[in-house]
């Protein structure tokens, strides 16, 4: 019998209510999510991004797996389905990340917040193959409402470059929700902290083999400034902040929301940016700021 992430548990947060508590935790996600952009592309004027995607993903680890530990204990570990969430993640995860990467190292973050206003298509095609999800009106109705949010907080605007750039951030985009559902569904015995620590070790076998290989041949340089302060402070938001802590509470998210749902808070990223941006002295944006009300009427009616 199939389930959707909504018929699965979510450990870790017992009677929490289900909507209320996924959207929190979508927000939560998003928001920290956001804070990676400015950084990355702070990073991407030095790295490469397949060396920049595995140092993301080896910080992540490193404090992942010891508190994955410390929270679950080591016979949660050591039981966990290491060959199925390794290769999944790898691909999905690992993947999806280099794609995204790529995509705004071509481009600029601006094009990749548009793009991943593809999100909830991506969400609602992966319930629809995997899971057999109806299309309600209401879904449909959010769908388009999230997917119009999306392109209003960015202006509408298609920057150059929105050629390779943008068919990497689209295939991150199905490959990220794609890989969230799986992770949801395949793993219903561990906490959001499990599901994401042995999935996003799949990513991190997946960078750094692409990183060691391309480093060989040549192609990917270790960066000149690995160790100095304010790169290890950039990467120290990317990785630990925009990656572990987002990645968690948005496998919590999933396992409340359902992928699709849950994706359509991906389109106030844009907005979350301009919030940050705003506290680092960049003005206010009301176009941004009207496209994230969109979104979240679209969320709404997207759960009637």
């Amino acid at each position: 019998m199939s389930h959707t992430p909504n018929d699965l548990p979510t450990p870790g947060l017992p009677g929490a209510p289900g909507k209320l508590s996924g959207n929190a935790l979508g927000v939560a996600s998003l928001f920290i999510w956001a804070a990676g952009f400015p950084a990355a592309e702070e990073l991407l004027d030095t790295w490469h991004p397949v060396a920049l995607t595995a140092a993301r993903f080896l910080m992540a680890m490193v404090l992942l797996m010891p508190l994955w530990v410390l929270a679950d204990g080591w016979r949660a570990v050591l039981n966990a389905r290491w060959g199925r969430g390794t290769a999944m993640g790898g691909l999905a995860f690992g993947g999806g990340a280099t794609c995204l990467v790529a995509g705004q190292a071509l481009t600029d973050p601006v094009t990749v917040s548009i793009i991943v206003s593809a999100s909830p298509l991506a969400g609602a095609v992966v319930e629809w193959v995997l899971e057999g999800r109806r299309l309600t009106k209401a879904f449909a109705s959010g769908l388009v409402a999230s997917v119009i949010g999306g392109i209003v907080a960015t202006g509408g605007a298609v920057p150059q470059g929105f050629g390779m750039g943008a068919v990497l951030a689209i295939l991150s985009c199905f490959l990220f929700t794609w890989g969230s559902h799986l992770t949801v569904r395949d793993f219903p015995d561990l906490s959001p902290l499990g599901r994401t620590s042995v999935t996003l070790s799949g990513g991190l076998i997946f960078t750094a083999i692409a990183f060691l290989i391309s480093n060989y041949l040549g192609w990917v340089a270790v960066p000149p400034d690995v160790f100095d302060p304010v790169s290890l402070g950039y990467l120290t938001i990317y990785a630990l902040a925009a990656l572990a802590l987002s990645q968690v509470l948005w496998i919590a998210a999933v396992g409340r929301l359902g992928v699709a749902v849950a994706a359509m808070h991906m389109n106030v990223a844009p907005f979350y940016v301009m919030l940050i941006l705003l506290a680092l002295g960049n003005p206010w944006s009301w176009p941004q700021a009207i496209g994230a009300a969109i979104v979240a009427v679209g969320v709404i009616l997207a759960q009637r």
